[in-house]
């Protein structure tokens, strides 16, 4: 990718089909655990009757889930259970809309793509959850140096990651050019 343009209305980038395939795995896997959180919620059938659903008032297990999923509030379990029923299943929906946004609008095997901002914003939203859920898994901190050494397992994965600060940080800029 050599980064995002404004052409008018529209954003437009180009990824290669290695880039394509990659980032289209990525959201792929990260739809997959949000769709395993909605289908672990017990069926509810409160929520069928009245059109009103719940999520879970627990905190998720898993690492990478917890970060995309994190606390309502910290300090309260039980208020954080209670906001948590109440919106995780819209957040869930919001993350899942914008994934969806990437692997309809990125062409399967590379190409130019043409966003509206609307679909920017989008893009924005799934790219940051790829990242967070990416960083879980690398356990990068601020404190993290840029580059690992060559035997460190994490080094060809943190070099994605960077790839995906700077397609975003791209998309950023020209989002915010006139």
């Amino acid at each position: 990718m050599n980064g995002w343009r404004r052409r008018g209305e529209l954003l437009v980038g180009t990824l290669t089909g290695r880039e394509a395939g990659l980032l289209r795995g990525m959201v792929g896997q990260i739809r997959d655990l949000l769709a395993a959180r909605v289908a672990a919620n017990p069926r509810d059938e409160l929520a069928e009757l009245t059109g009103i659903i719940a999520g879970p008032t627990t905190a998720p297990t898993d690492q990478v889930l917890a970060r995309l999923l994190p606390d309502f509030h910290r300090e309260d379990t039980g208020l954080s259970g209670g906001m948590r029923a109440l919106h995780e299943p819209d957040l869930l929906a919001a993350k899942d809309g914008a994934a969806a946004v990437i692997l309809e609008t990125c062409p399967a095997h590379g190409g130019r793509i043409r966003l509206s901002e609307e679909q920017a914003q989008a893009w924005l939203t799934a790219l940051n959850d790829v990242r967070l859920a990416l960083g879980t898994v690398l356990k990068v901190t601020e404190d993290m140096p840029d580059e690992l050494p060559p035997d460190d397992p994490r080094t060809p994965h943190l070099a994605v990651y960077h790839w995906l600060t700077w397609v975003q940080e791209s998309l950023i800029q020209a989002l915010i050019s006139t």
